[in-house]
């Protein structure tokens, strides 16, 4: 066999017809030639099919069964082939939570630097958050209003898979006699297995208080214990507020007394719940109805169909459209037939936003019935959301979001991910911060970035890794590019060459590379 060509003979594939070619080995070779004239029959569909059958079958029998049987390509034989990879295209992924920094995977390392040498900060005050005592958490736990009732929880697991039947057998014998699983406190006892293949969050319940002077001791004792379970971490669920302060030993401000988790990767994910910010779940967007979808010929009056809003464009009727639109003409004195463009801005506010409680005074003719209603109006553009929100089919959504813009999520304001998590720093940037940075400039970043020996110690690995694939991100030519960026923007060239990027970062020999 000569090792330096790749002999094939007798292709045939597609519109090839019996070609003989010997193609160079450790040579960049082009393939040229007009449309139709077989490139991709002989490049992709003849030798990197074959490559592929090839090493798929050198897999054993229970591998091979997940990847499917090959084809063997019509061709008489290949000589001095390898391993083959096929980087073409039409690889762009439509995913929204897909960023250059998650197919590149350089935000895996990004999170873990974060993780492991990160400086929490105050999403509040801005200041750096120390590690709180159990006097502290005392402390501000008894300046909460006397008679406020609370639970205080112990959380043994967030957020992991499993039945988790041992641990609940063992907190049993222990004595324990509720827990808090998945947000619903339950008797421990009467617990059934839980779902095995969904996330869950176990919490102890080790005490119920009622906030009085006499309780400091007891309120000590409960919080140690809790303490002692988790390993630094207190959950004080207020009952009537329906709501949890978390405390940690670990990280928390002495200001206003807010607390953050130990720093893990998955706190810096914004495809995971425990770091997405929760208004947008991490999509970075949200869809919200755009008034100009809603009246689009502002020139039209309401009558003539100005709005065109599913549900409320058909108003010639006796339907419960015009019922509403009659009430609002009458007690905000507007006419039906006046152009949209011509009713006062709080009339048309009010009707695309609602009268904010207010009761409108609904005159209804039925066959089943005559009569009078008072109640307030929603609002289209609030009707319109909210039915997104409910409705089940498919087709009705795909109907709404055409009514609906993207628009950047209120709360995170497009970073992704929650307040906590964007307030904890590494040379002075958060995360987000440096994800939107071009490539070339955290190239610089990285090179600037200064450490302590114990931080140098702990990181230098993991920077070595990001600086190398953010250079070979840097030598295909996306120097340009963010890490931030959607992967769904991209261009073919682009996506192409991010897939290059990393596969030559897999620092492979011998491979035969072949690209579209």
């Amino acid at each position: 066999m000569n090792k330096d060509w790749i002999v094939i003979k007798g292709a045939r594939e597609n519109n090839l017809k019996h070609i003989d070619v010997n193609v160079p080995r450790d040579k960049f070779v082009i393939m040229t030639g007009v449309s139709g004239s077989g490139k991709t029959s002989l490049a992709f569909d003849t030798i990197y099919a074959e490559g592929q059958r090839r090493y798929v079958e050198s897999l054993s029998a229970y591998a091979r069964q997940f990847l499917g049987n090959s084809e063997k390509p019509e061709v008489d034989s290949i000589e001095g082939l390898s391993p083959a990879i096929s980087i073409d295209q039409k690889t762009t992924s439509n995913n929204p939570r897909s960023t250059v920094g998650t197919v590149t995977e350089i935000y895996d390392y990004l999170r873990l630097l974060y993780a492991r040498i990160g400086v929490p900060y105050c999403p509040t005050h801005h200041e750096p958050i120390t590690s709180q005592t159990v006097k502290q958490m005392i402390d501000r736990i008894m300046e909460l209003p006397d008679r406020t009732r609370m639970v205080i929880l112990a959380p043994i697991v967030k957020g992991k898979k499993g039945t988790h039947k041992d641990l609940l057998a063992t907190l049993t014998r222990e004595g324990y006699v509720r827990v808090r699983i998945d947000g619903e406190v339950r008797i421990l006892e009467e617990v059934e297995a839980l779902e095995k293949n969904k996330k869950h969050t176990i919490e102890i319940v080790v005490d119920r208080l009622i906030i009085r002077p006499d309780i400091q001791q007891r309120l000590t004792d409960s919080v140690e214990t809790a303490s002692g379970l988790t390993g630094g971490l207190v959950v004080v669920n207020l009952l009537r507020e329906e709501r949890d302060l978390t405390f940690s030993q670990n990280y928390a401000c002495e200001d206003c007394g807010i607390s953050i988790e130990e720093l893990t990767p998955r706190m810096f994910s914004f495809n995971n719940p425990f770091g997405a910010c929760p208004t947008c779940t991490g999509l970075g967007s949200q869809l919200k109805v755009d008034p100009e979808l809603i009246v689009p010929d502002k020139s039209l009056s309401i009558l003539e169909g100005a709005i065109q809003a599913s549900g409320w464009n058909n108003i010639r009727g006796d339907g419960i459209s015009r019922m509403y639109f009659d009430a609002l003409a009458k007690k905000y004195h507007f006419s039906l037939t006046d152009p949209w463009e011509t009713l006062p801005e709080d009339v048309r506010s009010i009707i695309l936003y609602g009268t904010g409680g207010e009761k409108l005074e609904l005159h209804y003719d039925q066959p089943r019935g005559k009569g009078v209603l008072y109640q307030p109006f929603e609002g289209i553009c609030n009707n319109v959301e909210r039915r997104y929100k409910e409705t089940q089919s498919d087709a009705s959504k795909r109907e709404l979001e055409e009514l609906m813009a993207e628009c950047p999520c209120p709360t995170c304001k497009g970073k992704r991910l929650k307040k906590e998590s964007l307030a904890v720093t590494v040379g002075d940037k958060d995360i987000d911060a440096l994800t939107r940075m071009s490539v070339v400039d955290e190239l610089q970043w990285v090179d600037r970035l200064e450490l302590t020996h114990q931080q140098h110690l702990i990181a230098d690995r993991i920077l070595k890794e990001i600086k190398s694939r953010l250079g070979f991100l840097q030598s295909v030519g996306l120097g340009y590019l963010t890490l931030s960026r959607s992967a769904g923007t991209l261009s073919g060239g682009e996506s192409q060459r991010i897939r290059l990027a990393t596969q030559i970062g897999s620092s492979l020999m011998g491979v035969l590379y072949i690209l579209d």
